[in-house]
């Protein structure tokens, strides 16, 4: 089983190797910042914390401060101690700004941080977070860089960047692709259990899985509910996780013409989930009318919106009366799921009158520059989790640089408050119930799908394990010559 070479499909191509920017999901570069950095913790499917660079975290005041400790020995792959230090150089940086972060959000929830010694840094969060861990597992907090290449600027640590994960970079030609080879000095020996790791980015779906069918790939990251059917019928080995939250449309609150809530709801009123779900993902895909699923404690089964035509027509009619005929471009990244939607949509609407939808595609690391300008009218994005804690407060918050509706409501910012400080799941629900109330009200967004955060590989291949959002294991991987 060890030994090899591993090829791997991706979902996009990274524009830097620098870890605070890479993101730490199944879209964006998950697998790779895994490759290079390794973890400090994981979490499984019952969202049970699990450890590896870090030996532990803990509070003992219900999450105001916490405690990292590390493994003793940890190293960088060019010799250099992973320390205390290391880490609070990261996370501080993250939270930096200027660095222009998709985790910022996550680690701003720090006020302050403290090295102890050199296994042992103290953080102190701005407010109590009990599970301040699935934070930092499910962000770029996750990886840890040496700070010396870190500081020798974006060019040169793209060039040698310096981890201290299972895997090495040898070589990275943009929009090609990147090769990696085993890191002597990782610290779990004797994985990983490949030898090698040349990454692609495939961002058709089909071609994807054709060309792992085919054999021209060991292994693809995929996300397509259309793929990860296919492959389940032909008997390929798969890996998805069953997540809460889903594919979402933001509406942008900024501007007009989503500044009124009238234009919003609408929207989510005229919008046929089923008629969706056939178009993107030929009806595989698993619906998300609700913002938990039917597994969560959280779970409520009044559902987020009710389709009624009568009602969209009579508010695009209203708005038209007024001299604001509803006009909006719909912002699509370039991925076959995401164009379908987008085109399904504006077909859907196209069927009222007074609206018209235009459609912009854009390239995923366009994407990225997107969640800092906010310049669009309406996107596909997502949240996507176990535990309702941290992604719901990062993405609906008002104030969280992840908030892309730019919701920013005093109720549902309470509820999420006491969502994310409560101790007992019976205080805990009655908060999501009133945070699902408050996004029904208000619309800000209307959910398309359950995210199909997979990984799919061929016969031969083994060791498919993901943590957080959909964060493919690289060290995990065998292939059976």
């Amino acid at each position: 089983m060890a030994g090899g070479e591993g090829r791997v499909l991706l979902l996009s191509d990274p524009r830097t190797l620098d870890p605070a920017i890479l993101g730490n999901a199944y879209a964006s570069g998950a697998l790779l910042g895994n490759a290079l950095y390794g973890t400090l913790m994981t979490n499984d499917e019952a969202d049970e914390v699990h450890y590896s660079m870090a030996e532990s975290f803990t509070t003992t005041d219900n999450g105001k401060t916490f405690t990292l400790k590390l493994r003793p020995g940890l190293v960088f792959s060019d010799g250099t101690p992973l320390n205390a230090e290391a880490v609070k150089f990261n996370w501080d940086r993250t939270k930096d700004p200027a660095v222009g972060s998709p985790h910022r959000s996550e680690a701003a929830t720090i006020e302050s941080s403290e090295v102890v010694d050199d296994v042992t840094l103290k953080v102190t969060l701005v407010t109590p977070v009990p599970r301040y861990a699935l934070s930092v597992l499910a962000s770029s907090m996750n990886w840890i860089a040496s700070p010396a290449a870190l500081q020798k600027g974006q060019q040169a640590f793209d060039a040698k960047p310096i981890g201290a994960g299972p895997f090495t970079l040898e070589s990275w030609t943009r929009q090609a692709d990147i090769r990696l080879v085993k890191n002597p000095r990782y610290w779990d020996a004797p994985k990983p259990y490949l030898d090698r790791l040349t990454l692609r980015s495939a961002l058709d779906s089909n071609q994807r899985y054709n060309t792992l069918l085919t054999g021209g790939a060991d292994v693809a990251v995929d996300s397509s509910w259309v793929n990860l059917d296919k492959a389940t019928k032909a008997g390929l080995p798969t890996d998805v996780m069953q997540l809460s939250g889903g594919v979402f449309t933001a509406l942008n609150m900024r501007r007009a013409p989503f500044d009124d809530i009238r234009a919003r709801r609408a929207v989510a009123a005229a919008v046929d989930s089923d008629a969706l779900n056939l178009a993107a993902y030929n009806g595989t895909a698993k619906l998300a009318d609700t913002l938990f699923t039917d597994a969560s404690p959280f779970y409520s089964e009044t559902p987020l919106r009710k389709r009624d035509k009568e009602t969209a027509q009579r508010l695009f009619d209203e708005l038209a009366a007024e001299g604001k005929p509803l006009s909006f471009t719909f912002t699509s990244a370039s991925s076959s799921e995401n164009r379908a939607l987008a085109e399904n949509i504006q077909t859907q609407l196209s069927a009222f009158k007074n609206v018209k939808v235009e459609i912009r595609i854009i390239e995923v690391a366009e994407f990225v520059q997107l969640r800092r300008t906010l310049d669009f009218d309406a996107v596909i994005t997502s949240a996507l989790f176990q535990d309702p804690e941290p992604r719901l407060t990062t993405v609906f918050s008002g104030g969280s640089p992840a908030n892309m509706p730019g919701i920013d409501d005093p109720a549902l910012n309470k509820a999420l408050l006491a969502g994310r400080t409560a101790t007992s799941e019976e205080e805990r629900k009655a908060a999501y119930d009133t945070v699902q109330e408050r996004l029904t009200e208000l619309t800000p967004m209307f959910f398309v799908a359950r995210g199909g955060l997979g990984a799919i590989s061929a016969k031969n291949v083994g060791g498919l394990v993901q943590y957080g959002l959909g964060s493919l294991l690289p060290e995990e991987l065998w292939i059976q010559p």
